[in-house]
């Protein structure tokens, strides 16, 4: 690790915490992050020369692996013509024609640059709809970092926002109302309290920013039905969940109707990249067409239109590659689960698709409240022990592990020997 490390005391010097994101910094888990230098199919390459079974795939979009053949070719291919243009190209029109053939319910797109500005355009297209200004979020789920989504409602679902970061007014949070993910008596209630008010309530169709919790049965339903009767926009934030549920994302896998959509890293193959999508009678809303005002200088950049669109076309002729994933996630999850009895440790493993998350608590995880109960200090012991034995997984609890096409089944048998070696030493 000397050459991670020699990197990490000159990134200190020079980035904040030595790194461009948080989570990267591996401070919950205690450790010098690695600093990779090449991943092809399930595998990362660290400075140190040491190789890594990969489960966070750049937190997402790997969905086919590291470096797929065809994505790196319609990269290169693109490279040739130039980087970036500032101006409309072919790629665009395709990739958003193709997203609208894959997505139900969506008639246009925007594309921007990454997902946080896709779910901070949404929310502004919601609020010119609607003419209202408050909107519902829940505790535990992540929407990126603009300001009126960087709150934390306290101990009451009906109080008005506060700051969650410093640098954020009171007043621009004070329309972000919180509830709680799986209580839809908690947004009944807000609905309640502020009927006429409520632009638009926008969840990830699965939590996967405090660990992975699935919608509770009919929970997605009743808050389609919510909106329906109080005029609200539902926007659903697809950025880990598009395309990796199903090809058309978690709209297609639950069958629930989505008013606006939103997406990230995974339209682009990986590269930076997000969209917000929705009807033709929305859309139209957003500059120039309409009030809205939005915009991009390098939106659609043809490289990363590339990779995406070589992705997607991937996905659409292999539909059944999701049976494969989900196959994968769910003998991983059962096998953690007896080697979690077997050892007596006590974990409450969630899976759905090809989501996977390992809590350190006893009892079940669906709500946020059951999350923030997990022994974070020894998940920070497990994840030394995978690392040990060559397993990378996210450097904190309150993440997800995402399954690719590129694991197979000698993987999945690596995997669960460190499992199971881990869990005998904690």
């Amino acid at each position: 690790m000397d050459r991670s490390q020699e990197l990490f005391d000159r990134a200190q010097k020079v980035l904040p915490g030595g790194v461009n994101s948080p989570v990267r910094a591996f401070r919950a888990v205690d450790l010098c992050p690695r600093f990779i230098t090449e991943a092809h199919g399930a595998y990362l390459y660290d400075a140190d020369g040491n190789r890594y079974l990969d489960y966070v795939c750049s937190w997402g979009p790997m969905l086919l692996g590291h470096d797929h053949p065809e994505v790196r070719s319609a990269v290169e291919e693109a490279v040739r013509h130039g980087l970036s243009f500032g101006a409309p190209t072919q790629r665009e029109v395709e990739m958003a024609e193709l997203m609208v053939d894959m997505v139900p319910n969506i008639e246009m797109v925007r594309m921007v640059n990454s997902g946080t500005e896709a779910v901070m355009s949404a929310l502004r297209l919601a609020r010119g709809a609607t003419g209202r200004d408050k909107l519902i979020k829940f505790e535990g789920c992540y929407h990126g970092h603009s300001d009126c989504l960087l709150v934390n409602a306290g101990s009451s679902a009906l109080a008005g926002g506060h700051p969650s970061s410093a640098g954020v007014p009171e007043d621009i949070v004070k329309h972000t109302l919180t509830a709680q993910f799986n209580r839809l008596d908690t947004v009944e209630a807000l609905f309640q309290r502020w009927p006429e008010d409520i632009a638009c309530v926008i969840v990830e169709p699965v939590a996967a920013n405090m660990g992975v919790v699935a919608p509770a049965p009919g929970f997605l339903e009743g808050l389609r039905a919510l909106c329906d009767r109080y005029g609200a926009l539902l926007i659903f934030d697809e950025v880990i969940t598009g395309f990796r549920l199903a090809p058309g994302g978690a709209q297609e896998y639950f069958g629930v109707r989505a008013d606006l959509v939103t997406f990230g890293k995974i339209i682009g193959g990986g590269m930076p990249v997000g969209a917000y999508c929705g009807s033709r009678a929305l859309m139209e809303q957003v500059a120039p067409c309409g009030p809205v005002y939005q915009a991009g200088t390098l939106s659609g950049n043809p490289v990363a239109m590339a990779a995406g669109l070589a992705q997607l076309r991937y996905i659409q002729a292999h539909r059944d590659l999701y049976a494969g994933l989900e196959d994968y996630a769910r003998t991983l999850a059962e096998g953690m689960r007896s080697a979690a009895a077997r050892h007596g440790v006590g974990v409450a493993v969630n899976q759905i698709g090809s989501l996977v998350s390992p809590f350190f608590t006893p009892t079940e995880v669906t709500t946020f409240v059951d999350a923030k109960g997990s022994d974070v200090g020894r998940y920070a012991r497990y994840f030394k022990g995978m690392l040990e034995r060559g397993v990378y997984l996210a450097p904190a609890q309150f993440e997800a592990m995402f399954v690719s096409t590129a694991h197979t089944r000698s993987d999945l048998e690596a995997t669960l020997k460190a499992v199971e070696e881990t869990f005998a030493e904690l």
